[in-house]
């Protein structure tokens, strides 16, 4: 890999450093046990394991649940939100979708902070950090920080710091392979890798290759998705009006015609296209199920390969790093594109001779994205040690250079170039004989001329469009660490460091997609690039030792000082106590300040497209109606107006999803976010209990000047309700009164708190005839989740969100595992307390006459799921391991969810969709 252009000559012998061999950041091993560095601190010191609510998950850990990546361990853990982008959000787009990321809280997954050996992992342009890019074979164990730690480690690090670990002194072969697939017969999964490594007297590499294919499963293979976006209950209910049939209007809506007497008209069966008696009106029987054509889960392919190498040049200093290769595919399908489009009056399909609206899914081209993410990884560096005045310092510089390139190959969106062609009388003579003409109201199956079923037509209005996209992060750090002096509980610990960082990245959207003149999303290119210095100095001070009472009372500090090109400084800090009244007992607590930096995307984005799913406030037959008020009648809203959704038809159920693209924008003057944060905590090992571990943490979060795109809800609240003219400026209005435009940004007004409580109980039973038993129980419970919005008279509130789809009251994982000889079990339970969802008009609703605010918040409630996972394992005689299991054993299903929750689909996206069953094999050499 090339070196960054700009690199400074002072810096260019540790550059030749990164290049001969990857630095791996976890520090080299003490040289007493007792003395560790841990994620969260760089001083190493006794017990420093328990000082801080760190979760730690070995590579046992890992072998015995059978997850397929590192984002289904990290997504199991009590603490883990909803995922970021679930892999059933099937109309997810952008850079950043097919990758697996990690949310701790719900406060975001741009706010925890994802290492790698302690370093960071490259992001997107919008700061998403891939964790589908390491390798499992490679993983020694991860350390979960559920604190924030932006004093130690920069942005980012608010919700909790991630550190994953990697086996640096592996000696010997290893080769593991997994199959598996869902008990309905799809979604099979497939895993391979090797890994082989040997350690010399003073040299030691490691070298591990990973592939990795899950084939997608389809909506209409499961219970919550097959019949529609409403379950089995109602079949029919959300089918799309733009039907594969294809439809006109005649009359139409515009001046003199109101909406409800627009009627559509489609070809009867058998039916002439070109005489219009053979068409009938159009009704909901001739709606269409789009999820025939979508996938519930998408398909995901991953090779990867992992480098690591270290040397010892003398008793003192080691050359040592990492190398990263990933190559990761990801295929999506969403059913054809809804069309709405003028057939102009002179068209040879035209049965009317006047320019009418038309209507047509595109159901025989359905949208296909196939996303290939590239990941180059590099870092190096020298770790050392000396000695001043009789005491012992460890140090370290190294460099990383990450680089993701990304490339976006679709098809699926029409081209507005060919399809204003098509439909030309013009097109197909002599006049434009490589036109390709267009009968858009022959419905899907029907021949004749014009037929979108002709693969020449296909290829004709079709195009592939392509999406390109970089990411780099460039990184130099120098980390020196020790004590400076005797007190009289013990040495008092410091470590001080140096960071330069520079982030730059871009997204390049499809020319057709950047000029509008693609029946897909507008975009724009997102480029910039911004860097950074930091410095930060940490503290231990023993304060007693070995007292009644105090067998240990330890204070520690960090506060780190962040200088960035693009917003400024800020200088963050964290103070933690640890008492241990007892030897068996520990009191620990933490006070921490932290910030997010905005991201490229944030403040260099360009404007893209969408279409958003609301509740119209000028429109009738919800509450909070405004219909007919000053606001509304200035904005041409006709009385008894219905919010008109997809195909111009009158919502049926709220939110509903816009007929037409809004707009959404960067902002170039956004700020950091800032955040507080404090834990106070048990840890608890009774002498009388042998191998019992049992801990308690209470936390607390609040984020500040949180960066959040503007909501469309928002806007029309304060235009509409709360009568704010400016508020108004970027809203249009079709004649109808429908909105047919809306611009937006991103701005610092956001406001989040949240508190809860961890507990965890760990017990290794006494081993009995029967066998060994160990005991692994972590729950989290939600004491409050609060965001800042705005009641119907204006004033700020915070909204309560726990109990909502994904903000679960209560998150709870048993493990039992089993050992005796060369056999062994592990039983998993994952419970998430009940749900509650907004009511919408003919839909259930369990309580109609909740009152929240002083408002109506009419809500249908859900019961608690649990899912139950099981693993059966033997060793074998010739060192292999071979393990069979089912996670979801059961099969449970979880409850049908009308607000769509983190998917497309009426199901929660966070839960299992079947019985997955799988075998694993592992041969060691």
């Amino acid at each position: 890999m090339s070196l960054p252009r700009a690199l400074p000559v002072h810096l260019l012998p540790l550059a030749i450093a990164a290049a001969l061999a990857p630095l791996t950041a976890v520090a080299q091993e003490a040289t007493t046990l007792d003395r560790i560095e841990v994620t969260g601190s760089r001083i190493r010191a006794a017990h420093a394991e328990t000082r801080q609510p760190i979760l730690t998950i070995t590579r046992d850990d890992i072998a015995k649940q059978g997850h397929t990546s590192v984002a289904d361990i990290l997504q199991n853990l009590s603490s883990a939100g909803s995922p970021a982008i679930s892999r059933a959000d099937a109309l997810a787009s952008g850079e950043s979708v097919g990758g697996y990321y990690i949310d701790i809280r719900n406060l975001g997954a741009t706010r925890t902070l994802v290492l790698l050996n302690g370093r960071r992992l490259g992001a997107t342009t919008s700061g998403m950090q891939d964790l589908g890019q390491i390798p499992l074979a490679v993983i020694q164990r991860i350390e979960v920080l559920k604190d924030g730690a932006s004093s130690i480690y920069g942005s980012d690090a608010i919700a909790a710091v991630v550190n994953i670990i990697t086996d640096t002194q592996f000696d010997g072969a290893e080769f593991n392979t997994r199959v598996g697939q869902f008990s309905q017969g799809d979604g099979r999964t497939q895993e391979f890798s090797l890994k082989v490594g040997t350690q010399g007297e003073r040299s030691g590499m490691m070298l591990a290759a990973e592939y990795s294919k899950e084939d997608p499963v389809w909506a209409k293979d499961r219970w919550f998705s097959r019949d529609g976006n409403a379950g089995p209950d109602y079949p029919g209910s959300g089918w799309s009006p733009i039907s594969n049939k294809g439809s006109h209007c005649n009359p139409c809506a515009g001046k003199g015609v109101d909406p409800k007497d627009v009627r559509w008209w489609t070809l009867k069966d058998g039916g002439d296209p070109g005489n219009r008696n053979d068409y009938r009106l159009f009704t909901a029987d001739d709606n269409v199920n789009s999820n025939e054509q979508m996938m519930v889960q998408t398909g995901l392919e991953r090779r990867s390969l992992f480098a690591s190498a270290y040397h010892d040049i003398n008793d003192t200093l080691r050359l040592q790093g990492e190398a990263l290769y990933n190559q990761r595919i990801t295929d999506q399908q969403v059913a054809g594109y809804p069309l709405q489009y003028k057939l102009p009056a002179n068209s040879p399909f035209n049965p009317y001779g006047v320019e009418t609206d038309i209507r047509r899914r595109l159901w025989e081209m359905p949208r296909t994205t196939r996303s290939e993410l590239q990941t180059y990884r590099l870092s190096g560096g020298l770790v050392g040690s000396f000695e001043m005045g009789g005491r012992a310092f460890d140090w370290d510089v190294g460099a990383l250079v990450n680089r993701n390139r990304l490339t976006k190959t679709a098809r699926g969106d029409g081209s507005r170039f060919a399809l204003d062609r098509s439909l030309k009388p013009e097109c197909g003579t002599a006049a434009d004989p490589n036109c390709k003409p267009w009968n858009p109201l022959l419905p899907y199956g029907v021949g004749g001329p014009g037929s979108l079923s002709d693969p020449e037509l296909q290829k004709f209005l079709f195009p592939t469009f392509l999406d390109t996209g970089e990411t780099t992060t460039t990184t130099y750090s120098a980390n020196l660490s020790g004590s400076l002096f005797d007190l009289p509980a013990g040495e008092l610990g410091f470590a001080v460091g140096y960071e330069h960082r520079r982030e730059q990245g871009r997204f390049v959207p499809d020319a057709f997609s950047q000029s509008g003149q693609s029946t897909g999303l507008e975009a724009v290119t997102t480029e910039g690039a911004y860097s950074l210095d930091e410095v930060y100095t940490e503290l231990s001070i023993p304060i007693l030792k070995d007292m009644p009472f105090a067998r240990e009372l330890t204070l520690s500090t960090s506060g780190r000082y962040s200088k960035y090109s693009n917003f400024g400084n800020t200088l963050n800090s964290k103070f933690g106590l640890s008492w241990r009244p007892v030897d068996e007992l520990l009191v620990r607590g933490t006070v921490a300040t932290g910030f997010r930096a905005p991201t490229i995307s944030d403040l260099y984005g360009g404007t893209s497209s969408s279409f958003e799913s609301y509740i119209d406030p000028c429109g009738t037959g919800h509450t909070n109606s405004v219909n007919g008020n000053a606001a509304c009648t200035a904005a041409g809203v006709p009385l008894g107006y219905e919010q008109l959704g997809q195909g111009l038809v009158p919502c049926t159920g709220y939110p509903c999803q816009t007929p037409e693209q809004f707009f959404n924008e960067s902002n170039p003057n956004l700020k950091p976010e800032r955040s507080t944060s404090a834990t106070i905590g048990l840890v608890w090992s009774p002498r009388w209990v042998e191998g019992l571990d049992v801990s308690l943490d209470w936390y607390s979060y609040t984020i500040k000047d949180m960066i959040i795109k503007d909501s469309v809800e928002r806007i029309l609240r304060d235009c509409y309700i709360l009568g704010n003219a400016e508020r108004c400026a970027g809203v249009v209005r079709a004649a109808d009164g429908h909105i047919s435009s809306l611009h937006y940004g991103k701005a610092n007004l956001g406001l989040a708190k949240t508190q809860g409580y961890d507990l965890g109980v760990r017990y290794r039973l006494p081993e009995m005839a029967i066998g060994q038993f160990k005991l692994d129980w972590q729950s989290s419970y939600t004491t409050k989740f609060d965001e800042e919005g705005v009641n119907n008279a204006g004033d700020k509130i915070m909204i309560g969100l726990v109990g909502d789809p994904g903000y679960f009251r209560l998150r709870s994982n048993i493990g039992l595992d089993w050992e005796k000889g060369s056999w062994g079990a592990n039983y998993g339970l994952r419970y998430y307390s009940g749900m509650r969802e907004d009511c919408v008009p003919k839909r259930p609703c369990t309580d109609p006459d909740r009152m929240a605010h002083g408002e109506g918040a009419a809500v249908r409630k859900v019961g608690s799921n649990t899912f139950h996972d099981l693993q059966v394992r033997w060793t074998a005689p010739w060192d292999a391991t071979v393990s069979v299991g089912a996670k979801n054993l059961f099969n449970h299903q979880g409850p049908i969810m009308f607000s769509q929750p983190d998917s497309t689909f009426a199901y929660y996206g966070g839960f299992d969709i079947g019985r997955s069953i799988y075998m694993k094999y592992q041969q060691r050499f």
